[in-house]
């Protein structure tokens, strides 16, 4: 008598190991693994994001028979149930908006329409957006408190991740090809990077393993120093799920010393992100704090459009932006320290809103977040929760002279730094700060 088949969807968990939906199907019996290409649901990925997820669903399926189909998710998995004879379909559960609600409307077609079992798990986070409460019983809206009780539930909890399981493929299904990028009239902008990331399962844990022994020591010292390789780069495993927030967590807990507390509490900033976004799915789009909606943004157009085009070039003659700016274009990843500066001063220098800001590193992002992009962005602008105090302005100049005194990193990233061919600034920073300080008494009116 032949074992029970499962289908086991997958999303922002490319692992097998401590992948609690890949578990659950293995102890029923036979195992498809299929990812689907639904372009109609939710936000469609960014370049950077493509070339990430292909190369990571190569590498999977150089382990296990992965199918891949392209289609509405509903319609691919009642085709896979009918032509597998499945009886159930598994997943992680995700947490952006679309798949919040749209999973909930699968799981409904899977039970009733298509008639078989339908589960999800818990995967892409240490905690749930809603396990997480504070003494009202309601959510948080600020970090560090959040932080704290999520530490009081951790503690009490097993957080030891689980190895990959032995597991029952069911091989000769149909697969479709693994192309997202680049499309066909599109350049290889990313050429080269597969020397730069260690796309996969087996890159993400070397990742991990390498910086806790070598630079966990020295992460909260050194986190902010562009020109110095002290933060982990495991963004981008962590959003498609190559390594576990469990895995990461136990080994930085194992190997403990200086770093470990404050490296783990960026981990916790990346689940505050998602339990925000949970209980506020707008802040995707809209502004968290309402009165923003007052602040009095340039229109795109003039001058006002060039000075968005010279960011994304990375030629707004501020040299640690312009270093960020290219460091982001060349290698899909941009440090954090730089993020914060880039993305100060597109707001609030050039006063263009957060939105244009967001929809770029979306797209040129290796580790693009809808959780942590919004939130990122709206800490800075000043608009979101945990914000940053809107008055707080970087000064370029000031953050270059503080972290990167020697210029080491705008050196690498800005050949021309300290030549007459370097730009002009195009925006004087006294008066920038000027008018944007005023652009926040209206919303302060």
């Amino acid at each position: 008598m032949s074992k029970p088949l499962t289908i086991w969807w997958l999303r922002h968990d490319l692992r097998l190991a401590d992948n609690p939906a890949l578990r659950w199907a293995a102890e029923r019996g036979e195992v498809v693994p299929v990812y689907i290409n639904d372009r109609q649901r939710g936000r469609r990925p960014g370049g950077a994001s493509l070339w990430w997820l292909q190369q990571s669903l190569r590498d999977l399926g150089g382990r296990i028979p992965l199918v891949v189909r392209h289609g509405p998710t509903d319609k691919v998995l009642a085709d896979l149930v009918a032509e597998t004879g499945a009886t159930a379909v598994c997943w992680n559960r995700c947490y952006e908006p679309w798949a919040v609600e749209g999973d909930k409307d699968i799981k409904t077609t899977l039970r009733e329409a298509v008639g078989v079992e339908a589960h999800s798990f818990a995967g892409h986070l240490l905690l749930e957006p809603w396990e997480v409460k504070n003494g009202s019983g309601t959510e948080f809206k600020v970090f560090t408190p959040f932080w704290k009780a999520c530490l009081g539930l951790l503690a009490a909890r097993d957080m030891a991740p689980c190895p990959a399981p032995e597991v029952a493929w069911r091989e000769g299904i149909k697969s479709d090809d693994v192309r997202f990028y680049p499309s066909r009239n599109e350049p290889d902008w990313a050429a080269g990077w597969e020397k730069r990331w260690p796309v996969g399962e087996a890159g993400a844990m070397a990742v991990l393993q390498e910086f806790v022994t070598n630079r966990m020591a020295h992460y909260a010292e050194g986190r902010d120093l562009p020109a110095k390789a002290f933060t982990s780069k495991l963004s981008p495993h962590l959003h498609f799920g190559e390594i576990s927030p469990r895995q990461v967590w136990a080994v930085a807990q194992a190997h403990g010393g200086p770093g470990c507390a404050k490296f783990l509490s960026e981990v916790g900033w990346r689940e505050f992100c998602h339990h925000l976004l949970y209980h506020y799915p707008t802040m995707l789009e809209q502004n968290w704090k309402g009165a923003f909606d007052a602040y009095p943004w340039r229109e795109l157009e003039g001058k006002a459009a060039a000075d968005l085009k010279a960011w994304t070039q990375g030629k707004t003659g501020y040299p640690l932006v312009d270093a960020g700016m290219r460091e982001l274009w060349h290698t899909g990843w941009m440090h954090n320290r730089v993020r914060m500066v880039t993305a100060s001063f597109l707001i609030k220098h050039l006063q263009i809103h957060w939105k244009e800001g967001e929809r770029w590193f979306w797209d040129t992002l290796v580790d693009a977040d809808a959780a942590n992009n919004a939130c990122g962005w709206q800490w800075v602008a000043g608009c979101g929760a945990d914000a940053a105090p809107y008055f707080r302005i970087f000064n370029p100049a000031t953050q270059a002279e503080k972290f990167d005194a020697q210029a080491e990193y705008i050196k690498t990233w800005v050949p021309e730094y300290g030549t007459a061919a370097y730009p002009k600034p195009i925006v004087n920073h006294e008066a920038a700060r000027a008018a944007a300080l005023a652009g926040y008494e209206v919303v302060k009116g």
